[in-house]
């Protein structure tokens, strides 16, 4: 005979849920100052610095953003 607990308390999913909330809360901010920080730096390039490492001005955003994939 099979026994079948259904009885089972739904704390402990409720409780991995909240876990799980709160670290892709924290990656989530994570990502955002990581940009805000690679943003920044290269904001802080001249022209001609940014030549040199093969940019432009309008791709500073594009490598921000970039590690803000979800």
């Amino acid at each position: 005979m099979v026994a079948i607990d259904t009885n089972r308390s739904a704390a402990p999913q409720m409780v991995n849920r909240a876990i799980a909330g709160l670290y892709n809360a924290a990656e989530t901010l994570r990502a955002w100052n990581d940009a805000r920080v690679t943003r920044k730096a290269l904001s802080q390039l001249s022209n001609r610095e940014l030549d040199d490492i093969g940019l432009c001005r309008g791709d500073i955003e594009d490598i921000a953003q970039k590690g803000l994939r979800f």
